[in-house]
């Protein structure tokens, strides 16, 4: 069975101290995790993806707009993965197993040509990690459910600024989408 790994908004602007819509200790304490997973993947020649959300300054459109306050304006440091994370992200941009998506919604695969990458490799388990559990890590693996891909969240590799809908979020990976939570 083919896999990748799918590193969610591990971004600055989501998990560092001076985020804009931090989840800060729970967020900064998965790094080494999501880290030593990344390293893992790339060490096998398994396909990793950097799904980075990405805002316009000012879009008034955009329905994150009304509900968050400005967060991974393109072009800031913000939108900078968070961590060790960025430079292994530079260190192996040019690899045919990493690919940097910019995603405009919480679904990774919403408006991104992820599932078309993913199927062209004949890749059939998704690895989530990153954050916000109950928000993008949630979107994104009902979406990959609906799309016949098996999913596996590290749960040591994902948080939330909100305790409450982490725990939902993995219960409901488990118990309604039929995830490996481990």
């Amino acid at each position: 069975m083919e896999k990748a790994l799918i590193v969610i908004d591990y971004t600055c602007d989501f998990v560092a101290d001076d985020g804009t819509l931090t989840c800060g200790d729970p967020g900064q304490n998965i790094e080494s995790n999501i880290t030593s997973l990344t390293k893992s993947f790339l060490a096998q020649e398994e396909y990793v993806v950097f799904a980075v959300d990405v805002h316009e300054e000012g879009d008034p459109y955009h329905p994150e707009t009304h509900l968050f306050p400005p967060h991974n304006i393109r072009g800031t440091h913000g939108r900078t993965l968070y961590g060790g994370l960025q430079e292994i992200y530079e260190s192996n941009s040019s690899s045919p197993h990493v690919l940097h998506i910019d995603k405009t919604r919480y679904s990774a695969f919403s408006g991104t040509q992820l599932d078309l990458k993913l199927r062209e490799r004949g890749i059939t388990e998704l690895h989530l990690t990153g954050v916000c559990t109950d928000i993008c890590i949630l979107h994104t693996a009902v979406e990959a459910y609906n799309l016949g891909y098996n999913i596996v969240v590290h749960k040591n590799a994902v948080a939330s600024f909100n305790q409450t809908g982490h725990e939902w979020a993995l219960e409901h990976f488990e118990n309604v989408l039929g995830a490996t939570v481990k």
